[in-house]
């Protein structure tokens, strides 16, 4: 855990900031830069590409978002920024308009689920900053509405994520229409899996690689809980935990039915409560966070639409109501409390056929995840049961691969 002292020998001064970005960082109380901070912008600021991996809530988006300031500022091209989700794209929007708003810079959102005319005015006037999802870029490239010729910056945030998604063709055709330009490229992502990796061998020209946390890793200042319960068990369980807890909630569910059926059941038992997924407008979606962040819901259900770039500093508890599909998606759900040096807890339900999957998390994240009990709800960990599943797999799986062999 880093220390005090190591903390304030930090300083943005030191970074090749202008004093007039400085300036203005102080107005908004930015006063020292968190560890990606402070490695990323002064090589952002030489021109260099950049391969990032962090996970969420390290402040990474102000790490690019000044850098790209400062270039504007010089005169020195647009910027493109392209991110997986709707509620990511507006979040970075908002840092560069807060960062940026004094020194004139204009930034032109787009994303799906709004239309697009109103989009293609905005394209027309004059902009420095696109940011966008990839979909609804590529409408408007496919359409001609939009040109990136001008474009000397590119910064791909939560690059995994894109990948999860499906949008790698998409990707590749964004790229198709920069290749000829002096490109300054910046890629992030929370893990480094092979397609990441065969991205930025391909597209970044010698980039240097910046690690803040080792892939997989999950915030030290959060505190990760499991209780075995059964499905039918779950909602009890539910119940007896927020009868104890006081502060902002964010629940994770697989399904959007489980999230809608959550919600519902939590304004019954009298919380106030809001619901975020695929079914829900883009107005909902964001008058939903804009509740949660103000206190007005003390609790958030989502799927794992929210799993990144949702920047809510004070969620004090994260419930894995069902587990995710994808064990880096642990990392990443978690990774939504216990932010900007606050402290905050992570409570996963998992049925008794589930207790593999926590077997695979424990190994990505390079811990021991401690099992909690409520009399009457959960059940004991039964390890020897465990153990002859397990064993019981690798048998079947040798026998498979004996019967096939070559």
């Amino acid at each position: 855990m880093e220390t005090q002292d190591n903390k304030r020998q930090r300083s943005f001064k030191n970074l090749s900031i202008k004093d007039s970005l400085l300036g203005q960082l102080e107005k908004l109380n930015y006063q020292v830069p968190t560890p990606i901070q402070h490695q990323l912008i002064p090589i952002a600021i030489k021109g260099e590409d950049v391969i990032g991996i962090a996970q969420t809530g390290t402040g990474k988006t102000l790490a690019f978002a000044i850098p790209i300031i400062q270039k504007i500022a010089d005169n020195k091209g647009q910027a493109l920024v392209i991110a997986p989700t709707r509620e990511l794209a507006l979040q970075i929007e908002e840092t560069f308009k807060k960062i940026g708003f004094a020194f004139g810079l204009k930034t032109v959102v787009l994303i799906g689920g709004t239309p697009m005319g109103p989009q293609i005015r905005q394209i027309k006037n004059r902009y420095h900053v696109i940011i966008a999802t990839p979909g609804r870029l590529l409408d408007h490239l496919t359409q001609k509405t939009l040109l990136l010729d001008k474009v000397q910056t590119l910064i791909l945030d939560e690059a995994d994520r894109m990948l999860d998604m499906g949008f790698e063709p998409d990707i590749k055709k964004i790229f198709a229409q920069l290749k000829d330009q002096d490109l300054q490229t910046m890629l992030f992502s929370a893990t480094m899996p092979v397609s990441i990796a065969r991205i930025a061998n391909k597209y970044l020209k010698k980039p240097l690689r910046i690690e803040i946390s080792p892939a997989g890793s999950t915030a030290q200042d959060i505190a990760q809980e499991i209780f075995i319960v059964t499905q039918g068990k779950k909602e009890d369980l539910l119940k007896n935990l927020l009868e104890k807890n006081k502060d902002s909630v964010l629940i994770f569910c697989r399904t959007k039915f489980g999230v809608k059926k959550i919600a519902k059941n939590l304004r019954l038992w009298g919380h106030t409560a809001d619901e975020i997924h695929s079914n829900r407008s883009l107005a909902q979606r964001r008058q939903a966070l804009a509740g949660f962040k103000s206190g007005r819901y003390k609790i958030l259900v989502a799927t794992d639409i929210a799993s990144r770039g949702i920047d809510v500093t004070a969620i004090s508890l994260v419930i894995n109501y069902d587990l995710p599909e994808q064990p880096e998606d642990y990392v990443h759900r978690i990774g939504r409390t216990g932010r900007a040096g606050l402290s905050g807890k992570a409570i996963s339900f998992v049925p008794p056929e589930q207790k593999y999957n926590i077997k695979v998390i424990e190994k990505l994240i390079k811990t021991n995840l401690p099992i909690k009990t409520v009399q009457g709800i959960t059940q004991q960990p039964d390890t020897s049961n465990f153990v002859s599943q397990k064993k019981s797999r690798q048998k079947r799986r040798r026998s498979f691969s004996k019967k096939y062999r070559r």
